[in-house]
């Protein structure tokens, strides 16, 4: 898809999402899934998939301790912190993010979960793919695939309604 036709509607890309991650939890017997959602986008991501798929617990991951573009950054002043269950040892995650684009979120998310405990397996899912990879790191499911100029950035507003605008 390029910029000079519409974005994809992201309430219908959700709701697609919520049917591809029934399937991959199905098709993969995953026991115990666990929906963890990266702020902000992906936490509002996963909440909707959360109650889609009426799982019991919902993870919030805040990486900004994770990242590895402090010098760039610095610290964010909104940082709000994590929120995960007790325990993920043995939990077969599911990790949720809005726009996948370098590979450097999802990184720090991992370096993340792993500091929590170790889990059975981590899928992917993200809203939108972008590419532009630093790093070699690939969603198991996403809900679209855009190309985009490397200025160009995809933002996702919400919580309700979800709606991709251009930055």
């Amino acid at each position: 898809m390029t910029l000079s036709t519409a974005l994809p509607d992201a309430e219908g890309l959700c709701q697609q999402l919520s049917t591809d991650v029934k399937q991959l939890i199905e098709r993969n017997n995953l026991q115990k899934p666990l929906l963890i959602g990266i702020r902000t986008g992906g936490a509002w991501l996963a909440q909707r998939l959360q109650q889609a798929l009426e799982l019991p617990e919902l993870g919030i991951l805040d990486i900004s301790f994770y990242r590895d573009d402090f010098d760039e950054r610095g610290l964010a002043i909104q940082a709000k912190g994590s929120e995960l269950p007790d325990t993920i040892e043995d939990r077969a995650i599911i990790l949720v993010d809005d726009v996948l684009m370098s590979g450097r979120t999802i990184r720090a998310a991992m370096n993340e979960i792993f500091d929590y405990g170790r889990p059975t397996s981590i899928h992917l899912v993200s809203l939108i793919d972008i590419g532009q990879r630093q790093l070699p790191i690939q969603a198991d499911l996403i809900g679209a695939k855009l190309d985009l100029m490397p200025e160009q950035k995809i933002k996702l507003s919400g919580p309700n309604p979800l709606i991709l605008t251009l930055d």
